[in-house]
């Protein structure tokens, strides 16, 4: 459940809303017009949960916030608790309600789009980066992490085809598989912050996510996973 509530004097202008649900709620506050701070807070049971909750909303009331039913929940940016990590409370609507499955918020799963050490960096930049500008070139941005903070070599997608992916298998394997999982971590962490993606992100994120199978293949890693069966279906169908 969400309740937003608004504070307006002479000298400020905050917002602060909670959602709650099950064992946990995450409160999002901070000045009007800014993404502001979020803290996610979870608890032994649901029923202490909702009473949390309850308290902290009385609190807001007796020092005059006023409930504000117009808070504007789709044109706002997400961003985790640092100490949990990536969490549906804290994620876009968009997001939760089209990638459902768990694996989305797997910070263990090599595969998930967080869950590896690269996915899990490239979304702590982008987030970075949002906080201190709204605007990014998103279909750009895995090659800005990579080449310009990584100080590394970016490999775009040229072809799918799989004698071109084996050649670049055999001359330069790791660079490019960390080009991919870092294209793909981008566009859902686009979605996941903003709730939207980028058209050329897009295209960009299914190749890599193909070319990723294609290496999995040349390099006997086994089948398709389900994963990322998973992830290219949900892409191209958001």
């Amino acid at each position: 459940m969400k309740q937003s509530f608004v504070f307006h004097d002479e000298k400020s202008s905050k917002f602060w809303w909670i959602d709650y649900s099950g064992c946990d709620f995450v409160v999002n506050y901070g000045k009007t017009g800014v993404a502001g701070k979020y803290e996610i807070k979870q608890f032994d049971s649901e029923e202490e949960c909702t009473r949390q909750a309850e308290k902290r909303m009385k609190q807001k009331l007796k020092k005059g916030y006023q409930i504000d039913s117009n808070f504007d929940f789709i044109n706002h940016l997400y961003f985790d608790d640092e100490e949990i990590g990536p969490h549906s409370k804290t994620s876009h609507p968009h997001f939760v309600k089209h990638f459902t499955d768990d694996f989305y918020y797997d910070c263990g799963e090599e595969e998930a789009p967080f869950g590896s050490d690269e996915s899990s960096d490239t979304l702590a930049e982008l987030t970075e980066n949002l906080r201190k500008k709204r605007q990014l070139n998103f279909a750009e941005f895995p090659k800005f992490i990579i080449e310009k903070v990584w100080g590394m070599k970016y490999i775009p997608v040229s072809s799918l085809l799989e004698d071109v992916v084996k050649r670049v298998v055999v001359t330069d394997e790791m660079n490019m598989i960390q080009s991919d999982m870092v294209t793909y971590a981008v566009a859902f962490g686009q979605i996941k912050i903003t709730g939207e993606i980028d058209p050329g992100l897009k295209h960009c994120a299914i190749d890599s996510l193909k070319r990723i199978q294609q290496t999995a293949k040349i390099l006997n890693w086994g089948t398709n996973s389900e994963i990322s069966n998973k992830m290219i279906d949900d892409l191209y169908s958001f």
